[in-house]
């Protein structure tokens, strides 16, 4: 059992630098598991659905810590204008969760069909075209703070969002690259990111603790613990890292990465048969 310690640290690591760089979780995922051996849910807890999804909540979490001052509508250190202003961006939030709560309800389980290393490896090389060539035409950002987007921009953005139910897509790069396209500023399509993604994985985190928790052992839920503190704290770095990045560079460096990434996947698949 040692052994899933040192997976769930691993794979802790991995879920707080992807989660939130618009480079695909699932696409690392799939390789990492594949390279340590944690393919048989039947043998490794750490390769449970329950496991993968709940490590989440940790990287939800530092998104809330580094947050909290400007994601509670109730802090005493906020005048009446700046609380109002809280309520409307949750609302913002909130409106963009309703094309994912719609259609990607619908779809979630006919897309399971697609959670493959040619539909992964396809769309990290795809979505690394996408960021280049939106880098190349965005020139003009009529959106520099989530107070002047519209709800209009907010709703794009959550469209965009379900596309991230494609295996390999990226959630964060999904919404970053809608947030571009609508105008948005990096640092503004980023941090919107940030925030639709509280409400959305958070859910399905309690959703999966609430039906499958109550049937793990202790030293699953020590495993477990372990890989959501580990994916706490990486996301911590993995945020601060991103937002400091945006400011001075664009996202051409990520799409370059997903491009290799997906080329890699499909040589390490080829190879290995």
């Amino acid at each position: 059992m040692i052994f899933e310690f040192v997976k769930s640290i691993i794979l802790g690591i991995v879920e707080g630098i992807t989660e939130w760089l618009p480079i695909s979780s699932t696409g690392h995922m799939i390789l990492l598991n594949e390279l340590i051996g944690n393919t048989d849910p039947e043998a490794s807890f750490t390769a449970t659905d329950l496991y993968l999804y709940v490590i989440q909540l940790g990287a939800i979490l530092a998104v809330v810590t580094l947050y909290f001052h400007r994601l509670n509508p109730f802090s005493p250190k906020k005048t009446k204008a700046e609380k109002s202003e809280t309520w409307q961006m949750w609302f913002k939030v909130i409106a963009a969760c309703l094309p994912a709560a719609v259609i990607g309800l619908l779809l979630n389980d006919f897309m399971d069909h697609f959670e493959n290393w040619e539909v992964v490896s396809a769309m990290l090389i795809l979505y690394g075209i996408a960021f280049i060539i939106v880098e190349r035409i965005h020139k003009k950002t009529t959106v520099t703070s989530i107070r002047d987007m519209s709800y209009k921009t907010a709703l794009l953005i959550g469209a965009f969002q379900v596309l991230s139910i494609v295996p390999g897509t990226s959630r964060s790069g999904s919404t970053i690259l809608g947030g571009m396209i609508a105008g948005c500023s990096r640092g503004v399509a980023a941090e919107f990111s940030f925030f639709l993604a509280i409400p959305v994985m958070f859910g399905v985190s309690l959703l999966k603790i609430v039906t499958a928790g109550m049937d793990m052992t202790g030293t699953e839920i020590a495993v477990l613990l372990t890989g959501m503190a580990v994916a706490y704290l990486v996301s911590l770095a993995s945020i601060k890292f991103l937002m400091n990045y945006v400011r001075k560079h664009s996202f051409t460096s990520f799409g370059w990465y997903r491009i290799i990434l997906g080329i890699v996947v499909i040589g390490f698949f080829l190879i290995t048969g």
